[in-house]
């Protein structure tokens, strides 16, 4: 364990750029550069790791933001990696696709849970384990959501390797059986891989796209216009969700199974 967390600790400065002692106790996940950007312009801080494989930023008030890139073995990666720093708490800001229709483009989703399709997450625990987020930190998401007067769906997500899935039809056909709410490539991962390591953690995600319909597949162009509309406030949930959480001094506890 000692060995593993000096390649921890060596490892994060080196993927980030940004020295250990900069990183606060809690911790916004993202996989979109955008993110950082307007994380800093909004406190002036400084980006590290324009040339690593992931950037960061903390701001005054010790929230620190990163960029860990797609899929779950990023996640996997940046969430092994934390442990160096053992955070408070972490909040994936992802998107995903709708799968339901209640699920519109532009819906907030507090996952419940995450069916672990990725694989990734069988390297930690087996298959069995539930892949779930620590609920109080949840509490505070949803509390924020509430307060700016949106609305937020719940349910599992399907999280997948896969990245080109659309026109399989029996894959299709599998994720309507399983009745999931969204789907994504890192929540799971977070999930398993922050339960792995002891680190609370939890997800909010945006609806970007609904690939069920024939007309709702991602593209540059919609990508752009959900970015526009809603990633800002994406970002500004997680922002006050975990600064509220600090500023009350109130743990988010771990449990083993």
């Amino acid at each position: 364990m000692t060995e593993r967390l000096q390649i921890a600790k060596n490892w994060l400065p080196r993927y980030t750029g940004m020295p250990l002692d900069k990183f606060g106790d809690y911790i916004l996940l993202t996989n979109f550069r955008y993110y950082i950007t307007k994380f800093a312009e909004q406190f002036g801080c400084d980006v590290y790791g324009e040339n690593r494989p992931m950037q960061a930023a903390t701001n005054v008030d010790g929230l620190t933001i990163i960029n860990c890139g797609i899929g779950s073995a990023n996640a996997a990666t940046i969430m092994d990696l934390l442990s160096a720093r053992r955070p408070k708490g972490v909040l994936f800001l992802g998107k995903c696709g709708g799968l339901k229709h209640e699920t519109e483009i532009g819906h907030f989703i507090l996952p419940i849970a995450a069916i672990r399709g990725e694989g990734t997450s069988n390297d930690y625990f087996p298959p069995e384990v539930p892949a779930l987020p620590s609920f109080k930190l949840h509490k505070f998401v949803s509390q924020k959501i509430v307060e700016h007067g949106l609305e937020y769906r719940t349910g599992v997500v399907y999280t997948t390797n896969r990245r080109v899935w659309e026109h399989d039809q029996p894959f299709l056909d599998r994720l309507k059986r399983m009745t999931c709410i969204a789907i994504d490539m890192e929540t799971a991962t977070i999930f398993i891989v922050g339960h792995h390591n002891e680190i609370p953690r939890g997800a909010l995600l945006l609806v970007s796209d609904v690939p069920l319909d024939t007309d709702g597949i991602k593209t540059e162009k919609s990508d752009k216009r959900v970015t526009k509309e809603w990633s800002e406030t994406h970002l500004q949930l997680g922002i006050e969700a975990m600064t509220e959480i600090d500023e009350k001094g109130e743990e988010i506890k771990h449990f083993t199974y």
